[in-house]
C-alpha cells in the first residue's frame, strides 16, 4: 500500500527563512532541519548553511524542503515535488521500474544516509516524484 503524498519545496539556499516563515504564517513547528554539512556534503561555500532536509508540520499538515546543491540549478516554478512514502520494498521498485520507462531518473534508487530507499523521478508528464521507503 501507497502511503502519503508530502508537497517536497526546493529553494535556492533560503530553505531554512522559508521554513520560519512557514511557521509563523501556519503557525506549526519545524521538526527536523539538516545542512548538507550535517550530512558529510561540506563545502566552504554552501554546506555550512543550506539546508539538505527540513520538516515542516501543522497537524495533518506536512511539508519538506531544501536547498539545491551547486550541481543543482533549482527553476522556480518547477522548484516542487511530491514525496511518495511507500509501505514495502517491493512497492517502491514497482513504481520506480515503471516510472523510469517513460520517464527521467533524477536520483537512481538507492539506500540513503537518513535509512530509506529513495529515488528522485520526472514523469512523462513533468511531474517530479520523490520515492521514498523508510528500512530504518
Amino acid at each position: 500500500m501507497i502511503g502519503k503524498a508530502t508537497p517536497y519545496l526546493m529553494f535556492n539556499g533560503n530553505a531554512k527563512e522559508a521554513l520560519e516563515y512557514y511557521k509563523e504564517l501556519f503557525e506549526g513547528e519545524i521538526l527536523d532541519i539538516q545542512t548538507y554539512a550535517d550530512a558529510g556534503y561540506e563545502s566552504e561555500d554552501w554546506g555550512k548553511e543550506r539546508l539538505i532536509h527540513g520538516k515542516f508540520k501543522k497537524n495533518e499538515f506536512l511539508l519538506m524542503v531544501s536547498d539545491g546543491s551547486p550541481s543543482q540549478t533549482v527553476t522556480i516554478g518547477t522548484n516542487v515535488s511530491l514525496v511518495i512514502d511507500f509501505n514495502t520494498e517491493d512497492e517502491i521498485i514497482r513504481v520506480f521500474t515503471v516510472l523510469k520507462e517513460k520517464g527521467a531518473v533524477l536520483m537512481e534508487l538507492q539506500d540513503t544516509f537518513w535509512g530509506a530507499k529513495y529515488a528522485k523521478i520526472k514523469d512523462p508528464y513533468g511531474i517530479i516524484w520523490d520515492l521514498n521507503f523508510e528500512t530504518k
